[in-house]
């Protein structure tokens, strides 16, 4: 029979203690600042990720847990402890997840809240009513040749959209968002902008490694050495040169792939120098910080402050009592 999973990363409260399974998500024995080896891990299911810690390991016990890999179900008795505000789980006992446990892995796989199918459909049809040839070629070779992936792939190792076709509904939300911006904007060219949301963070698919349940295990060579923005100035100029694109729309879709990080820290050598670069660079952000607030509130009760967010400049955000 199905083990029926009782403890959700977004039910733990403070001061609990309790016996569930979890994924895990890097697995990794430390030596702490007494000199003593413990065991860091981040515990993980559809409703988010909490760490972990395994304290004063024993060198019977580092054998053990050295069998526990990234994407591995394991069962845990811990407690829930609060540091820096910040939730984590202290472990006493933690195993890997056997075939007689019978789990279901719908449980433990954090999914993009809408179909994949339904999100590629979206896009492909947007695709359909650009005006520019030249670009409405480009955005579905694109689409075409990485659709397998784009069905399940996440848009981040870690942080915003690490999820299962995480990257699909980023660039969707994108689109959705970037489509009413132009509406504003008259003076805004929809399909350069539609482009380049749709390319900017295509050559993730490159730069993470990650299976077909949408977990990602790092980045791959390329991913380190160069990234998924010079990734992706590669690409388009290759795509480009396929289609026939001229070669000032070919070097603004460049400009678009290295500028939308913004900041030279971030990755980016140059700001937008056109407008459509700089509005892609702010729907980006302003997906991706609505995607975390969104997370935040989900394991908040109304009328209390989360645990502190990282992403957000490590900021409490609070939950309105008028939410459900």
């Amino acid at each position: 029979m199905t083990y029926i999973k009782q403890f959700y990363v977004n039910d733990l409260k403070e001061g609990m203690e309790f016996v569930d399974f979890f994924m895990a998500k890097g697995p990794a024995l430390k030596v702490g600042a007494n000199k003593k080896v413990y065991f860091d891990i981040t515990l993980a299911d559809k409703t988010g990720s909490v760490s972990g810690k395994k304290w004063d390991v024993s060198p019977d016990e580092s054998g053990i847990l050295e069998t526990i890999a990234e994407g591995d179900l394991v069962k845990i008795r811990a407690n829930v402890v609060s540091y820096k505000d910040i939730k984590q789980l202290r472990i006493t006992r933690i195993r890997n997840a056997t075939a007689e446990d019978e789990l279901s892995v719908k449980d433990y796989i954090k999914a993009a809240p809408e179909s994949p199918e339904s999100m590629y459909e979206y896009l492909w049809n947007t695709t359909e009513s650009m005006k520019d040839e030249e670009l409405k070629r480009l955005c579905q070779l694109v689409l075409d040749s990485n659709k397998e992936k784009l069905h399940y792939y996440p848009a981040a190792a870690k942080n915003h959209h690490a999820e299962f076709a995480g990257l699909l509904y980023h660039l969707k939300r994108m689109v959705m968002h970037g489509i009413a911006l132009c509406d504003i904007y008259t003076f805004l060219n929809k399909d350069l902008l539609i482009a380049g949301v749709l390319l900017h963070d295509m050559e993730k698919l490159t730069e993470i490694e990650a299976n077909r349940m949408g977990i990602s295990t790092g980045y791959s060579f390329e991913g380190n050495m160069l990234g998924h923005l010079v990734q992706g100035v590669k690409r388009v100029d290759r795509w480009a040169e396929v289609i026939g694109i001229g070669h000032e729309k070919s070097i603004m879709l460049q400009h678009m792939m290295i500028s939308h990080h913004y900041e030279p820290e971030f990755g980016s050598p140059k700001k937008p120098l056109f407008p459509e670069a700089e509005a892609l660079h702010y729907l980006d952000m302003m997906d991706a910080k609505m995607y975390d607030f969104e997370e935040a509130i989900s394991g908040t009760e109304p009328g209390q402050f989360s645990d502190r967010v990282w992403t957000l400049d490590n900021r409490r955000i609070y939950k309105s009592t008028e939410r459900e």
